[in-house]
């Protein structure tokens, strides 16, 4: 019995059955992030990219931040052992433990954006001079960046949503190889979607949100080792 339990083991831990392992999660939480992210992405995808449209743009990317969340926690809570593989209990875990959270930081970023985009595609008819262009996409950088690090710590931790926003920024700072990194991913993902479409990047959500949380590694750290107890 007990050689059999070893053999078990040995093949829970071998770098095949991790690899295993690894695709059948990224699967999972990828059908579980087109299914709670579908009922805003099917409608974007009829939308013609019209600067009319940002509102609805807003509107329908409403679901992402909860799926979002919900395929963080899902990521980094989940064991590679073949034993053990849950990582659609522990989404549906995260999505609703982290809803209202997630919400209450995603649906502010997703209105400043939508305020920064339409300033900019109608700057002319608001009377903006054309060197505003500039301060206007840096201020949007820094919104999607620090919203990004707050969709991170609402994820992972339980804090207040006001000290979630303070560590958001304190970590723009503090960990510049994280700001970096997020802001490639944010550039690729940009890229995809005007290059190919929202389609193609939503097909890769799980492979994209895995690299996120890899980025996001040393803002994990130092908050469980500076932030809790």
């Amino acid at each position: 019995m007990s050689g059999t339990a070893q053999v078990w083991r040995q093949f829970g831990d071998g770098p095949l059955s991790r690899i295993t392992s690894r695709v059948y999660i990224l699967l999972v939480v990828e059908l579980l992030l087109l299914l709670t992210t579908v009922p805003g992405l099917f409608p974007l995808l009829l939308l013609g990219r019209d600067p009319s449209n940002l509102p609805l743009v807003a509107l329908f990317l409403l679901p992402v931040g909860p799926a979002i969340s919900a395929a963080l926690y899902a990521l980094r809570h989940q064991r590679l052992d073949l034993t053990d593989l849950r990582p659609a209990a522990l989404f549906w875990r995260g999505y609703r433990a982290n809803l209202s959270g997630t919400l209450r930081v995603w649906v502010p970023t997703l209105l400043w954006l939508t305020v920064l985009a339409l300033n900019l595609a109608h700057r002319d008819a608001v009377g903006l001079a054309g060197w505003w262009a500039v301060p206007l996409v840096l201020l949007a950088v820094g919104v999607t960046l620090c919203a990004a690090n707050a969709l991170v710590i609402t994820a992972l931790f339980d804090f207040r949503t006001r000290d979630v926003l303070r560590l958001a920024v304190h970590f723009l700072v503090r960990t510049p190889g994280v700001t970096v990194g997020t802001a490639l991913l944010l550039a690729a993902a940009t890229g995809i979607t005007a290059v190919l479409s929202e389609a193609v990047l939503a097909m890769l959500g799980s492979v994209a949100i895995l690299a996120f949380l890899r980025v996001s590694d040393p803002m994990i750290h130092l908050i469980r080792k500076e932030f809790t107890p």
